[in-house]
């Protein structure tokens, strides 16, 4: 039988370097100790801060420099653990850094309470009299509009110094699944006997044109989900009521409200996303389904099938190298500054890719200010890995570019937008593959492989954001949440999204089971507004050519700077209405009917 790796087996090359962040472990000791110490570089001023303009400048900025600073040390820990979650050593150094950065806050919140506690009108005459705090203006006027939400400046200290064990029920997930859960070995068609990980289900098996391992593999998997779902249920449970009890305390209409306002995002924009897309999107997806059950032969299409490749007997698998090479050609259209950075992801080893026993599932992007990002992906020799890797390398350049010309402060976007420099790059992936070749089999395939990408983003993680939304709404009206109720939702939500064209069974109704994103506030319908922003900004590239490139590269490098309906403006996209949404799905309709055209022609 296949053995997955240990962390020991897996090869150097494979493996990100943490050496950039801290060449040995007893460094890290060393600044973990500096940082408790440089915390009093910042509480100094407590008291302090109606003195005046220069005052405040000043404790912002040794209040960033020690955010950057504690993130790097947190980096250092959680990604050793990502790696090996198996690792009592990680978890020790996770959980010390996780203090430390309590304590931070804990001690922060007097900047806060203080600001708040200034008379109405003078943070907008310190904006005016120091001109160094320009690039900290929309940090601080996004600030004094949560003031209705602030509590006293003891309870707020005490919230924060609770916030390691107010954030454990992520941590509790990702401990139960990736340390504790095992999987029964399957047979595949040819009755060889393979392991069963998360990584190989969610990145191999699940992609497979093997029926009997495909179904195998999905029965294994579901076993031991349900083997966890009432503990993973009330994990989840108590992560949704501190989110309820948090809005209440804080005087907000509901969790949704209090989760929106630090993405400058509204109601309606939020709704629009997801009411329009599940509405219009199901007929084509439906579509698609069926166009699935019949090339594939299947008297019943069921939920595990959905993944499986259209074309059983063309599937180009693909290496780390040659993707990583194929990758950089594609993105060529984004200008020699965007190509650099990518390269030395590929070089210089920011790229943690082999599986192993203990390492994270699915993939992402860390990025460390004044260093560089750190990409994780579970490599599995086939194309919707390349499309994973293409996708987090977007994230890596984006980053990046705002951390070029971005301070810490200015570095992140609002999450509406933090999806689409991704997206962005998976799309290119496709047309730069659709380019090269006029073989209709292959043509058919990438066409494929783009509703991959569309279907991950706009019905995998846009189902989770109904949920999520259907979630906190019974949350907020006192409804236990428990298994039976979260697989109800679940299966309620995939039932009237696929009809009658894909078998929703029993054990599809755990997947509110695989994914950390619930517990992120409402991170999943972000991938949908992301890939709607980017599917726009392609067209603008493929139309306008490199006007449109350039308003792309200075929405990357604003970072934080603007709101997101500003942000998307500067790339030329209007996102204040529901037309670009019904245009995205418009053309993933079109995608549909492209293959339709070219399996009717076979």
């Amino acid at each position: 039988m296949e053995q997955r790796l240990t962390r020991t087996e897996v090869p150097v090359e494979a493996t990100w370097r943490l050496e950039d962040l801290f060449e040995t472990h007893a460094e890290w000791e060393a600044a973990l100790e500096d940082a408790k110490a440089d915390i009093q570089q910042v509480t100094k001023y407590r008291g302090k801060l109606h003195e005046g303009s220069r005052v405040l400048l000043e404790v912002l900025t040794a209040q960033e420099k020690l955010s950057v600073q504690l993130y790097r040390l947190s980096s250092y820990a959680n990604l050793h653990l990502f790696i090996d979650n198996t690792n009592s050593d990680y978890q020790a150094d996770s959980a010390r850094v996780g203090d430390l950065r309590a304590l931070n806050m804990s001690e922060m919140t007097f900047i806060r309470s203080e600001i708040f506690s200034l008379p109405e009108g003078t943070i907008e005459t310190y904006l005016d009299a120091e001109p160094e705090l320009a690039s900290f203006r929309k940090m601080l006027l996004d600030l004094l509009a949560t003031k209705p939400h602030q509590l006293s400046p003891e309870t707020e200290s005490a919230l924060a110094s609770l916030s390691e064990v107010l954030d454990a029920p992520y941590r509790i997930y990702e401990r139960g699944k990736l340390s504790d859960m095992t999987f029964d070995a399957i047979e595949d068609g040819d009755g060889r006997t393979l392991p069963v990980s998360f990584a190989l289900y969610e990145n191999k098996y699940e992609f497979s044109e093997d029926m009997v391992l495909r179904r195998n593999a999905y029965e294994s998997f579901s076993r031991t989900l349900r083997e966890y779902q009432n503990t993973f249920a009330e994990t989840f449970a108590t992560h949704v009521k501190k989110q309820v009890v948090m809005s209440r305390l804080r005087g907000y209409e509901s969790v949704t409200h209090m989760l929106l306002e630090p993405q400058d995002v509204t109601l309606e924009m939020y709704d629009n996303i997801l009411d329009i897309i599940q509405e219009e999107l199901a007929p084509h997806m439906r579509r698609y389904a069926k166009l699935k059950q019949r090339t594939l032969g299947l008297e019943q299409l069921r939920f595990c099938d959905l993944k499986a490749p259209l074309d059983a007997n063309f599937n180009p698998s693909i290496t780390f190298d040659e993707a990583s090479k194929l990758i950089q050609d594609s993105l060529q259209v984004l200008g020699s500054e965007y190509n650099d950075i990518i390269h030395k992801a590929f070089t210089e080893r920011w790229i943690d890719y082999t599986d192993n026993v203990g390492k994270a599932t699915g993939a992402f992007c860390d990025f460390i200010y004044g260093v560089h990002p750190y990409v994780l992906v579970s490599w599995a020799d086939n194309m919707r890995s390349a499309f994973m890797l293409a996708h987090e390398i977007g994230h890596a350049g984006h980053f990046m570019l705002s951390g070029m010309y971005q301070r810490y402060t200015n570095l992140i976007p609002s999450l509406y937008f933090i999806e689409a420099p991704s997206t962005m790059n998976e799309l290119l992936l496709a047309d730069h593959i659709l380019q090269q070749s006029d073989d209709k089999r292959m043509k058919r395939w990438v066409i494929a492989q783009q509703l991959n990408t569309y279907y991950h983003n706009f019905i995998t993680h846009l189902l989770e954001g109904e949920l999520l939304r259907r979630a906190y709404s019974l949350a907020m009206q006192d409804v236990p949440l428990h298994a039976k109720k979260l697989n109800e939702l679940k299966g309620e939500i995939l039932s009237s999204f696929w009809g009658d064209a894909v078998e929703v069974d029993e054990d599809a109704k755990l997947t509110w089971m695989r994914q950390p994103h619930y517990y992120m506030s409402l991170y999943p319908y972000m991938y949908s507004s992301g890939l709607t922003a980017s599917t726009a900004a392609v067209q603008l590239i493929k139309e306008q050519g490199q006007p449109a490139v350039d308003r792309w590269l200075a929405a990357l490098k604003a970072g934080g700077t603007l709101s997101p309906l500003e942000l998307m403006k500067l790339a030329g996209i209007d996102m204040s209405g529901p037309e670009p949404i019904r245009q995205a799905v418009a053309y993933v309709g079109s995608l549909i009917d492209q293959l339709e055209q070219l399996f009717e022609e076979e």
